[in-house]
């Protein structure tokens, strides 16, 4: 497993989260596209549009849930790529955890036995951990495999041995292992939601941003699938669309600030890009460099957060909330959770301005800095 760590002591946290990262990233559009398609074939369901027997939304339907089903094959792809492992040998894990008979036996909670050691039950389908686990391994595996067969059976005995390891490590432990990790994450956020989903939210709402800076973001992209395979819509996401409409109202506010056409033309593509669902240009290119911006949007994103989760939304399928993907939300408190992303971007747009004096201090800074730049 390779990762660059600039820090001179290791950071075990950002280590993970870099890999976490580094594996979703490749997939991610895919994953919402389907999170689209999906919630589309539901409202069109519910909604009489569209019967779930015709054959357009079979097919439709069965692309969209189908990649959620097959998580771990992308998952195995995108990992073995990102950690340098035989491609094709990392299909052949999800192959096993997803082959028919497997998946009725542990849905029966029939006991198999792995060299007389009896497997766990586990949902392997949709998963998430299990497959990290295997594939991270594999490269490990892979290195013996390389230096000491001999040319005239490496081709086929490499598979074979790596297999041999990794499928009992998968089913006796991994599964396991992923389905305890997957259950306490679930369950810590499930805990504070349950203890008050105000204060879930309002949590949630302010530090999602911040998250996406540091790339942690992704650290919640496994519990909201595990919170959607397991209980058939999560809760978490919802909490943070007004987070992210809230990083545009700010930077709106902001190209109303600048003198300058092109800072100002700049802020206010950044602020279209975020309304989309993509907040990084707000938030590396305005709203992080004046900091007050930020701290604007992280607030309105805290105020929008506790008023979702005042009303239980849910999202029914995958999807970083955006206006493109609000059909992947529809179902307990979509309209509050529309609401909630127009006010998150009304509230930061009103912060933001009411902090127009040192906002204008710290952009007078910033030219002078830069034309000094420019001068030397």
């Amino acid at each position: 497993m390779s990762a660059s760590i600039t820090s001179k002591k290791p950071n075990v946290v950002r280590f993970i989260i870099d890999q976490i990262s580094g594996v979703f990233m490749p997939i991610i559009n895919v994953v919402m596209a389907a999170g689209i398609m999906k919630g589309t074939m539901i409202l069109l369901n519910n909604t009489g549009i569209l019967a779930d027997t015709s054959g357009i939304y079979r097919f439709l339907y069965a692309c969209s849930d189908g990649l959620f089903f097959f998580l771990p094959f992308f998952l195995a792809v995108s990992a073995a790529k990102k950690w340098n492992a035989d491609p094709f040998i990392s299909m052949l894990i999800p192959a096993a955890m997803l082959y028919p008979d497997l998946v009725a036996a542990f849905d029966a909670k029939e006991t198999i036995t792995f060299f007389g050691i009896p497997a766990l039950p586990a949902v392997y389908h949709s998963s998430v951990i299990p497959i990290l686990l295997s594939i991270a391994l594999l490269p490990v595996l892979e290195k013996p495999c390389d230096k000491y067969l001999p040319k005239s059976i490496h081709g086929f005995m490499k598979p074979i041995l790596c297999c041999l390891i990794l499928l009992p490590a998968t089913f006796l432990v991994f599964g396991p292992l992923g389905t305890l990790i997957g259950d306490a994450m679930t369950g810590a956020f499930q805990w504070l939601y349950g203890k008050s989903p105000v204060a879930a939210g309002a949590f949630m709402g302010f530090v999602m941003q911040p998250m996406v800076v540091v790339g942690a973001h992704w650290s919640v992209v496994p519990i909201s699938i595990a919170n959607i395979t397991k209980d058939g819509f999560d809760t978490i996401m919802p909490l943070v669309g007004a987070a992210v409409y809230a990083q545009a109202g700010a930077a709106f506010a902001v190209a109303t600030m600048y003198k300058n056409k092109e800072k100002r033309r700049g802020a206010v593509n950044a602020g279209v890009t975020a309304v989309l669902g993509v907040t990084e240009s707000c938030l590396y290119g305005v709203n992080i460099p004046l900091v007050l911006p930020m701290l604007a949007a992280c607030t309105a994103g805290s105020i929008g957060g506790a008023i979702v989760g005042m009303v239980g939304a849910h999202c029914n399928s995958f999807a970083f909330p955006s206006f493109l993907t609000c059909v992947a939300y529809v179902g307990p408190g979509f309209v509050v959770f529309l609401l909630s992303m127009v006010l998150g971007l009304v509230l930061s747009f009103i912060f933001t301005m009411l902090m127009r004096g040192p906002i204008l201090k710290r952009i007078a800074q910033r030219e002078a800095t830069e034309n000094e730049g420019k001068e030397s």
